[in-house]
C-alpha cells in the first residue's frame, strides 16, 4: 500500500517551517491526517511539535561540540549518520496508512539539494523505489522578496532547477512570503516572475540601481564590489543563467501567503495532484448519522 509525502526544501530563511505549520493547520481544518517529520538537526522553534524528530537520533549542536565541526560539516555528518540508521525513519513511518500526508521539514543547507548526493540517497529509501513506498513530491520555497532584485531571483530559480534535476521528483516551486511584497510589484510584473521569464533582464531596472547609487564607490575601479555587481560582465552572466533556465523550461512558481487559507489550500491541491493522493483514496461509506440527516432533509 502506497503512502504519501511531501518534502519542504529551499534555502535558509525561505519559510519552510512556517509553511509546514500553515499546511498542518489547513489539514486539521479539512480533517485530514498528517505526520510531521523534522529532518533539520539544528532546528529549534516549531509551530507544532514534530511527530518524529531527527534530534532524537542526532543533533547538530552535539555533533559540532563532539566532532569539532562547523555548522556545514556538522549537518553533512548528521545526514550521513541518518543514512546509516534508516530504521529510525522506517519504524515510525511503516505503520502509517495511506490517509496520512507525511510532511518532511528539511534544513536550509542549499548544497544538500544541489550537488551532495546525500538527499537523493534518502529519497531513494523513502520513495516508491524504496522499502517505505511513499509517493513523494518536493516543494521548493523561494522568498518572494527576491523579485525585487532580478539577478537574485534568477540565481534562486537556478538553485530550484538544480534541485529538480538532482532529486528527480515531482516538484512544486513556491514563492513564499508573498505578504512582504504586496504593493511593491504589480500583477503584470509578478506573472513574469511566476513563469521565470528571461525577458525580465531586458528591462532597464535590474533591481540593484537604488542599492548601487552610493557616492562612496569608486566607479573607475573594476574590482569595486558595486561595479562587479552592475557591469557588463555581470549582466552577461545573468542573461546566460536566464537562458539556461529558459532552455530547460522546467521552473514556474505558485504564490504562497501563509496567512491566507485559500493560498495554502491551493498549494495543497497541487501537492495532492503531484502525489496522486485522491486517485488512491477508496470511496467511503456514509456514516449512519449522515444517512439519517439526509433522509430527514428529504422529508
Amino acid at each position: 500500500m502506497s503512502k504519501f509525502g511531501v518534502l519542504a526544501i529551499g534555502a535558509a530563511g525561505s519559510g519552510k517551517t512556517t509553511f509546514c505549520t500553515a499546511l498542518i493547520q489547513h489539514l486539521q481544518t479539512v480533517r485530514r491526517s498528517c505526520f510531521y517529520v523534522n529532518l533539520d538537526p539544528g532546528a529549534e522553534n516549531f509551530g507544532y511539535t514534530p511527530d518524529l524528530d531527527i534530534r532524537d537520533l542526532i543533533s547538530l549542536e552535539d555533533v559540532m561540540e563532539e566532532m569539532s565541526l562547523g555548522p556545514n560539516g556538522g549537518l553533512i555528518f548528521c545526514f550521513e549518520f541518518l543514512l546509516q540508521n534508516l530504521d529510525f525513519l522506517s519504524t515510525a513511518i511503516e505503520p502509517l496508512s495511506e490517509e496520512y500526508l507525511i510532511i518532511f521539514d528539511l534544513p536550509g543547507q542549499i548544497e544538500l539539494y544541489t550537488h551532495i548526493p546525500l538527499l537523493p540517497e534518502l529519497i531513494k529509501f523513502l520513495s516508491r523505489s524504496g522499502p517505505l513506498n511513499i509517493n513523494l513530491c518536493a516543494t521548493y520555497l523561494l522568498e518572494a522578496t527576491f523579485v525585487v532584485d532580478k539577478a537574485k531571483f534568477f540565481a534562486g530559480t537556478l538553485s530550484a532547477m538544480s534541485a529538480m534535476i538532482m532529486m528527480e521528483l515531482p516538484h512544486v516551486n513556491i514563492l513564499s512570503k508573498m505578504d512582504l511584497v504586496k504593493g511593491q510589484i504589480n500583477n503584470t510584473q509578478l506573472k513574469k516572475f511566476i513563469n521565470a521569464d528571461a525577458n525580465l533582464l531586458d528591462e532597464e531596472d535590474t533591481g540593484r540601481n537604488e542599492v548601487l547609487e552610493d557616492n562612496t564607490l569608486d566607479y573607475s575601479d573594476p574590482n569595486e564590489v558595486g561595479n562587479m555587481m552592475s557591469g557588463g560582465s555581470f549582466q552577461k552572466l545573468n542573461r546566460a543563467v536566464a537562458r539556461l533556465i529558459d532552455d530547460f523550461s522546467m521552473v514556474s512558481f505558485l504564490k504562497l501567503d501563509v496567512n491566507d487559507e485559500d493560498s495554502v489550500g491551493d498549494i495543497l491541491s497541487y501537492i495532492d495532484n503531484a502525489i496522486q493522493y485522491h486517485e488512491a483514496q477508496e470511496p467511503k461509506e456514509p456514516k449512519e448519522s449522515d444517512v439519517d440527516n439526509a433522509n430527514w432533509e428529504n422529508d
